[in-house]
């Protein structure tokens, strides 16, 4: 039998991603904000021996839709995780990252980029594991599926415009 000591698990820096669509609550001493970022916490805690830790910086999006992602903490993440500074992200749910799947879909694609995980608390998604990532380009498939039917639609509709089927009133 060995006396040698069990290796540390690799530290995987953990940011917290919250959004609430509206400002509503927002003023109360605690809000869905503070909701959502407690329930990453404490995931994050239950993760400890896989050397999970909470990356401090708080990145919360209270009054910004989920429709687009031009939101200021969305972009502080995007900064962060292309500085290298985190390696998996935590979201209560899906869509506090986004509604819109074509964003999803590009968000996604910058946590790939740069190697970073990507956890859904109360979803049990989590691109951490091999399930996850399955997932993950299974939706991921779907959404170029729908930009191709977009770009079919609009350049059908050009084509028929020009060809003068359509007038306008």
């Amino acid at each position: 039998m060995s006396n040698k000591p069990t290796p540390r698990p690799r530290t995987i820096r953990c940011a917290i991603y919250t959004r609430k669509s509206t400002e509503e609550g927002l003023d109360q001493q605690y809000n869905s904000l503070d909701a959502q970022r407690d329930a990453g916490e404490s995931f994050i805690r239950s993760q400890v021996n896989e050397g999970w830790e909470i990356v401090h910086d708080r990145y919360d999006d209270g009054g910004f839709s989920g429709g687009n992602i031009e939101r200021p903490a969305l972009k502080r993440l995007m900064e962060d995780i292309e500085a290298g500074r985190i390696d998996c992200v935590i979201v209560y749910k899906v869509d506090r990252l986004g509604r819109s799947l074509l964003d999803f879909a590009r968000v996604m694609e910058t946590f790939d980029k740069y190697s970073v995980s990507f956890v859904s608390v109360t979803q049990h998604f989590n691109t951490t594991h091999s399930m996850g990532r399955l997932t993950l380009n299974i939706l991921l498939s779907f959404a170029q599926f729908e930009r191709e039917i977009i770009y079919f639609s609009r350049h059908s509709l050009s084509i028929c415009h020009a060809a003068g089927l359509f007038q306008t009133f």
